[in-house]
């Protein structure tokens, strides 16, 4: 008896796969010391706090696979993602009700935003792990957000900051003429 074919989800628009993950950064890498790092969140919640990676570790672990989408038209396959759903340490800060939107930022020069509904979605992680290991430095370590239906340039590396706002702050990209949408499968690439 043969095996049945596993299913292969079609890819967005645009897209084509490649085998493993590219590194592509906006500047050098930081190199962020785990013993000291903290990600702080602000802005209009009622609850601003400041989390150390041994209490993002012992909220409740998550693991997703999800593929990955670059603006820039490349994509791969069924990446393992372990952290903590960016909703749950929302959750903690308790959003106000002018809280539209999330930035996201890595304390230097990139960042970029999502519409709270978005940030909200149970696939939109602060990942830790990348296929059961440890995140690399060139691929965000410590702590990057993954947002599985939105372009790569959602997904900030080396995240240490987290404010929710009233309106969308336009990240890095969208400054420069990007589609602040980011949806893969409507191929909102450019503004």
């Amino acid at each position: 008896m043969s095996r049945p074919t596993p299913y292969v989800s079609p890819l967005p628009p645009g897209q084509r796969v490649v085998d493993r993950l590219p590194v592509q950064h906006v500047g050098a890498p930081l190199e962020l010391r785990a013993e000291q790092y903290r990600l702080a969140l602000s802005g209009l919640v009622v609850a601003a706090r400041e989390f150390s990676l041994d209490e993002l570790r012992r909220l409740a672990a998550t693991e997703i696979e999800a593929d990955f989408h670059a603006g820039s038209g490349w994509s791969v396959r069924n990446l393992r993602w372990g952290g903590v759903r960016l909703a749950d340490v929302l959750r903690l800060a308790q959003p106000l009700p002018t809280a539209q939107f999330v930035r996201l930022w890595d304390g230097a020069l990139y960042d970029a935003s999502l519409p709270l509904a978005d940030a909200l979605a149970p696939d939109v992680l602060l990942a830790l792990q990348l296929d059961g290991a440890p995140l690399t430095r060139e691929h965000g370590a410590p702590l990057r957000l993954i947002a599985p239906a939105k372009y790569g340039y959602k997904s900030v590396k080396w995240l240490r900051s987290i404010e929710l706002v009233a309106d969308d702050p336009q990240g890095f990209w969208e400054r420069r003429g990007m589609h602040a949408g980011a949806d893969p499968w409507r191929e909102e690439r450019f503004a």
